[in-house]
């Protein structure tokens, strides 16, 4: 529950977040900012619940389960470990070196093109056969899945 109060006082918003409210904002603070805070709420509820994704895009955590757009998506651990590293920060960039630590537990750079090879076997899953890509590249950054398209 997110509390949203009508004064902009801080013993207010320290109440209800006492009393158990995940998050407290003022009726005067930033729309946009109130609006992030209530979609990374929603994005915690499901991933408390054992799922992820975003748009046509569907993870089940306990059942590894895949789905984009209704149709099951079958994918080795390495690729699923992208995928849902990706998904947990959707439309956000991941860097290779996060993914590299992630899903491999590797602290360093290899020297090796793991991560660039994986994600391309990743994107002739997710992406093949469908009206838009949701991974990209993003240049000097990493990689991300979009949750709609460009």
């Amino acid at each position: 529950m997110i509390v949203v109060s009508d004064r902009d006082s801080l013993d207010e918003r320290m109440v209800a977040l006492d009393a158990g409210a995940a998050d407290a904002v003022g009726w005067t603070d930033n729309l946009p900012e109130v609006v992030a805070r209530v979609a990374g709420l929603l994005r915690r509820s499901r991933i408390a619940a054992g799922q992820l994704g975003e748009g046509e895009l569907r993870i089940d955590l306990i059942d590894r389960r895949v789905e984009r757009a209704g149709r099951l998506i079958r994918l080795p651990l390495r690729e699923y470990d992208l995928l849902t590293n990706l998904a947990r920060v959707p439309d956000h960039p991941v860097s290779r070196d996060t993914l590299l630590r992630a899903v491999w537990r590797i602290d360093f750079d290899p020297g090796t093109n793991r991560v660039e090879v994986h994600m391309s076997r990743l994107r002739a899953k997710v992406d093949r056969g469908f009206d838009w890509p949701m991974l990209h590249t993003v240049k000097g950054m990493g990689y991300a899945l979009r949750s709609r398209p460009e």
